[in-house]
């Protein structure tokens, strides 16, 4: 079985673990990618018009023969209203909301999305192909020891992951931090940042001092094992997330045969 390496908090290897037989699991890029936008169309909300918009006017037609078109026209007024076709008339085909966005898949194809997109992780072509940066030394699963969890500051979490080798890729998400195209930018998400390093624990150890210092560094999150999911290791449907394991949560991967 294959194994990978422990790294300490110092940045130094502590020793070797069993890799899970998770990791072993084929590469499924099109179950990943189905998933992922199916979890994206089940967040949708319904939207639309109101049941009367555009037709609530007081309108009345002129007839024939004033050598004008015989369309509805605001009451004692001649502008022309409520019709599709006129200017300032109602929208010809809006959207409705009882248009249904959710998408179905089989339960079998969800637990093999997120143990192909676990695996994916593991691999270090994967991740490089996603467009991170790290080390060629860094050995994939990256795990860590679990004194990871009551690393407080933000500090001692940058200079980890520069020590380990994956430091580069908190710089390219620090760098990348651009300003969002369109309507975003008045609707309080005016900034948009790459996604950058995962850091996975073991559950129950979300009230730990680790979640509080890595929620500060742009692009990285941190997830228990328990609600990882293809939409979390997979960003937009693309496999190979570069993700950092505590020793516990990688050990909880052991028990992972759903």
């Amino acid at each position: 079985m294959a194994t990978t390496n422990v790294y300490s908090v110092s940045g130094t290897v502590s020793g070797t673990v069993e890799v899970p037989a998770v990791f072993d699991t084929a590469y499924r890029p099109d179950l990943i990618k189905k998933a992922v936008l199916a979890a994206a169309a089940n967040r949708r909300q319904p939207y639309g018009p109101a049941p009367g918009s555009g037709m609530r006017h007081s309108v009345s037609t002129w007839g024939k023969g004033r050598g004008t078109a015989r369309v509805q026209r605001i009451h004692d007024g001649r502008k022309a209203t409520e019709s599709p076709n006129n200017v300032s008339g109602r929208r010809a085909h809006p959207p409705v909301p009882e248009k249904i966005w959710a998408q179905k898949v089989n339960k079998k194809e969800l637990r093999l999305a997120r143990k192909s997109a676990v695996a994916a992780t593991g691999r270090a072509c994967c991740v490089k192909a996603r467009g991170h940066k790290f080390d060629d030394a860094v050995s994939f699963p990256i795990v860590i020891d679990d004194a990871l969890n009551e690393m407080s500051s933000t500090s001692e979490v940058i200079e980890l992951f520069e020590k380990i080798g994956i430091g580069y890729d908190l710089d390219r998400a620090k760098n990348g931090r651009k300003i969002r195209a369109g309507r975003g930018t008045m609707r309080n998400r005016k900034y948009r940042t790459p996604v950058s390093v995962l850091v996975v624990v073991k559950d129950g150890e979300r009230k730990s001092p680790i979640f509080r210092s890595v929620s500060n560094i742009p692009g990285v999150s941190i997830e228990e094992i328990g609600t990882l999911n293809a939409s979390i290791l997979a960003p937009g449907g693309d496999a190979g997330r570069l993700t950092v394991y505590s020793k516990s949560a990688f050990d909880d991967l052991g028990g992972w045969t759903e």
